[in-house]
């Protein structure tokens, strides 16, 4: 009997904590943002350019559509900044160096695909930033991007194909967002390894050969100021092995019998039947378990 009290007591004593939450964080939360203004970029002087880094980590290659000349990525766009009106004492508030709240309820770079298919150039699921006492903002939002892409399929099926994705902000100009890639060196505009392919599910079709990142600065004529990009070349390459056993092969095989028909005797009924073979092999070699053509 006692034995139940004490555990009915416990079980209680941690509902009571749980629902009492982190004070120390909400009270944070409440200084930090209670008068809070997201629609003003947070930098001390309006002169100074706040500098916002940007990196894709790519979590798949869903497709690449030679027809519409599109390829298709679920990717999460990792960003960070500094926001000077979200810095704390973690001694003031218990220790908490590290808050997370909706990304909705602060600032961020309207950071978007420049060279989209369909329209959508934002990302369109708002999940919540990391903000750390020092000021720093961490932001990796996922996104499923369709990108317009100049496919070459000359040499297919052993093409080689090169996609780029253009991110840059769609409102501030390069005085006013320094847009960079998170692992650049400094003086360089170039990272070889722009893309992090840590968590990348291997496609069937393609395989991944490159992933450098560009950063380009563009004037124009109407305007003293530059404007932003990061350029990010995805080169794959395509898998042949498919195309080999389904394509190449058959297509050898059946040049190989309309030769061998002229081996035949004239007055030999398989004269007739090896042609007929070969346009009903030639016809199932051209189409995909789906019933689509190739």
């Amino acid at each position: 009997m006692m034995k139940s009290l004490v555990g009915i007591m416990w079980i209680v004593l941690v509902l009571i904590s749980g629902c009492s939450g982190n004070p120390d964080a909400k009270r944070l939360y409440d200084d930090l943002l209670s008068n809070y203004n997201k629609l003003v970029r947070p930098v001390v002087n309006v002169t100074d350019a706040l500098t916002v880094k940007i990196k894709l980590k790519l979590s798949q290659l869903i497709d690449v559509n030679l027809k519409n000349q599109i390829m298709t990525t679920n990717l999460w766009v990792e960003q960070s900044w500094y926001d000077y009106k979200l810095k704390w004492d973690p001694k003031e508030y218990g220790g908490v160096e590290m808050l997370h709240v909706p990304s909705d309820h602060i600032w961020r770079p309207d950071i978007v695909l420049y060279n989209n298919a369909d329209g959508n150039f934002e990302v369109t699921l708002a999940t919540k930033a990391t903000l750390n006492y020092t000021g720093r903002v961490e932001w990796k939002p996922p996104a499923i991007y369709k990108s317009s892409c100049e496919i070459d399929v000359e040499y297919f099926p052993f093409d080689e194909q090169t996609c780029v994705m253009k991110f840059g902000s769609w409102t501030y100009d390069g005085f006013q967002v320094d847009l960079r890639h998170i692992d650049e060196a400094r003086g360089s505009n170039v990272v070889d390894i722009g893309v992090d392919l840590s968590e990348f599910y291997t496609s069937v079709e393609w395989d991944i050969l490159e992933v450098p990142a560009v950063r380009n600065e563009k004037f124009y004529t109407c305007c003293d100021e530059p404007y932003l990009d990061i350029t990010f070349n995805i080169t794959m390459r395509r898998k042949t092995l498919f195309y080999t056993v389904n394509l190449i092969i058959p297509c050898m095989g059946i040049s190989f019998l309309t030769v061998l028909v002229f081996y035949l005797p004239s007055d030999s009924g398989e004269k007739a039947a090896v042609p007929a073979r070969q346009a009903y092999h030639g016809r199932s070699s051209r189409t995909t378990g789906d019933g689509e053509n190739v």
